[in-house]
C-alpha cells in the first residue's frame, strides 16, 4: 500500500519508520539497530522519520540521522527512502527543551545536511513551537532555508489548527507531525486532522501504538483483545489500521528497536476493520 506525501510526488509505504528508539536510551547496540533499518526497507519501508535531537543528550546530536545515512548507504538505499528530519528542540543533560530560536534553527539544519551527507532535506518540520519566541520567527527562518535550496518541502510538529493556517499563509506544508494513537484522539476532535486533508497535507502520527505511556494499556484492553482475535491481528496492528482506515492523507510512524516490531507494523496495511470496529475505537476515552 502506497500513499503520496501529500503534494510532493513521493509515493510511501503507508507504514513509516520511526527511528527514535534506535538512539534514545535503551536503544540496541549500532549493529541491531541497522538490522531494524535493513528489514524495514528490504520489506518495502521507504519513509524514515528522524530528528538531530534522537540521541542520549547534546553531546551525541545527530546519532540518529548518522545511523540512518550509514545504514541506508550499506544497503545502497540512499535515494530511495525518504528521511524527514526536525529541529527546533535541544538535549541538555537528556532532557527535551524546545528552542526554536532562528539561529538555533539555522545551525540545526545545516549540521543535519552534514549528518545526513546530502545537499537538502527532503522533508524538514519544525519540531515544535517555542512558547518564548513568536511562531512567525521560527518559521521564518525555515522559509528562508527553503529558499536557500537546503529544505525542500516544510514539515510542522506538535502544532495546532490556528498555527498551522497561519503557516499555510506564508508556505506550502506538506505534512504535520503530531503524537495521536488510540486514547490521544485530541486532531481528530480538534478538526486539525480534517484541515489537513481538506488542504492536501499530509497527516503523520506519532506514537500511533501509544508511545511509552500508553502502549502496554492498548495491549491490556479488551477492546484490542477482542479486534486482535476477531481479525487475527495484534491490538498494536489493529491500532495502526484503525489510523490508517481514518483517510488516505495519514501517515504513522510507529517507532521500533526490533525487526519483529518492525515486520508487525508493516503487516498492519492488511488489516481490514469494519465500520463498527473503527467506530468502537472511535469511542475510548481519550487519556
Amino acid at each position: 500500500m502506497k500513499r503520496e506525501l501529500d503534494g510532493t510526488g513521493y509515493q510511501l509505504y503507508a507504514i513509516g519508520l520511526g527511528a527514535m528508539p534506535l538512539s534514545i536510551a535503551g536503544r540496541p547496540e549500532k549493529k541491531d539497530a541497522m538490522e531494524v533499518i535493513r528489514a524495514f526497507v528490504e520489506n518495502g519501508g521507504n519513509f524514515i522519520d528522524t530528528a538531530n535531537v534522537y540521541c542520549l543528550d547534546d553531546g551525541e546530536l545527530g546519532h540518529n540521522e548518522r545511523l540512518i545515512y550509514s545504514a541506508l548507504t550499506q544497503l545502497g538505499a540512499r535515494n530511495e527512502v525518504l528521511v524527514a528530519t526536525k529541529g527546533g528542540l535541544r538535549r541538555p543533560r537528556g532532557e527535551w527543551v524546545v528552542d526554536a530560536h532562528p539561529e538555533w534553527l539555522r545551525t540545526s539544519c545545516e549540521q543535519s545536511l552534514r549528518d545526513l551527507h546530502c545537499e537538502i532535506i527532503d522533508l524538514y518540520y519544525l519540531h515544535a513551537p517555542d512558547p518564548n519566541i513568536p511562531f512567525e520567527e521560527s518559521l521564518g527562518m525555515l522559509i528562508r532555508l527553503k529558499e536557500e535550496g537546503k529544505i525542500r518541502h516544510l514539515g510542522l510538529s506538535n502544532i495546532d489548527s490556528r498555527q498551522l493556517e497561519l503557516a499555510l499563509k506564508q508556505v506550502p506544508i506538506a505534512a504535520v507531525q503530531n503524537r495521536c494513537h488510540p486514547f490521544h484522539k485530541q486532531d481528530f476532535q480538534s478538526g486539525l486532522a480534517d484541515l489537513c486533508q481538506n488542504q492536501g497535507i499530509s497527516y503523520v502520527p506519532y506514537s500511533p501504538v501509544g508511545g511509552r505511556r500508553h502502549h502496554e494499556r492498548l495491549t491490556a484492553h479488551p477492546l484490542f483483545q477482542d479486534l486482535g482475535e476477531k481479525h487475527q491481528a495484534s491490538p498494536y496492528q489493529i491500532a495502526l489500521a484503525w489510523l490508517l482506515q481514518k483517510g488516505e492523507h495519514i501517515l504513522p510512524i510507529p517507532g521500533a528497536s526490533k525487526i519483529a516490531s518492525v515486520l508487525s507494523s508493516m503487516g498492519a496495511i492488511k488489516v481490514q476493520l469494519e465500520t463498527g470496529d473503527r467506530e468502537a475505537i472511535d469511542q475510548l476515552a481519550d487519556d
